[in-house]
């Protein structure tokens, strides 16, 4: 299937089947805990505010994100937990969900988005408007920079 036509569903947390968040938490903590060894409180209370967003692929999860609502970690709206896993990335599945959400976030104004990134991946987000809004600061223990898209 071309990335063209991908589907990206879109779910509240409330519309979440069991499955589904079962597979959004086991591709968090395989991505963010396991492969980048790092202990940290995924469950930080924040999923029933926002709004699931995905890809799949040969019927799995391939790459997914969240959207965290203004007020809820930044003052704008922010895109988390953007993650791929480790056997579907470089298809350009991340960026159909990236893309999608900035559609959603401006579907009735232009508005600015914000990011905490992983240092390392600023290059990445450029491409999709965003730039470096803070100096390096370390989130749970890795490097991040936040970074702002303007409306």
């Amino acid at each position: 299937m071309s990335n063209q036509n991908r589907a990206v569903i879109i779910k509240s947390f409330e519309q979440l089947n069991k499955t589904e968040l079962y597979e959004i938490i086991q591709l968090r903590i395989a991505v963010f805990i396991i492969e980048q060894d790092c202990p940290y409180q995924d469950l930080d209370g924040v999923d029933d505010q926002c709004l699931h967003m995905w890809v799949e692929e040969a019927g799995e999860i391939a790459s997914y994100l969240r959207i965290n609502p203004a007020g809820c970690r930044f003052a704008e709206p922010s895109l988390g937990r953007i993650v791929t896993k480790m056997a579907h990335r470089n298809k350009g599945l991340a960026e159909i969900v990236i893309n999608r959400a900035i559609e959603v976030l401006c579907a009735d104004q232009p508005t600015a988005i914000r990011i905490s990134a992983q240092s390392h991946l600023e290059n990445y987000y450029e491409k999709f408007g965003f730039i470096k809004a803070s100096e390096e600061y370390l989130e749970d223990n890795i490097p991040h920079i936040e970074m702002l898209r303007d409306a």
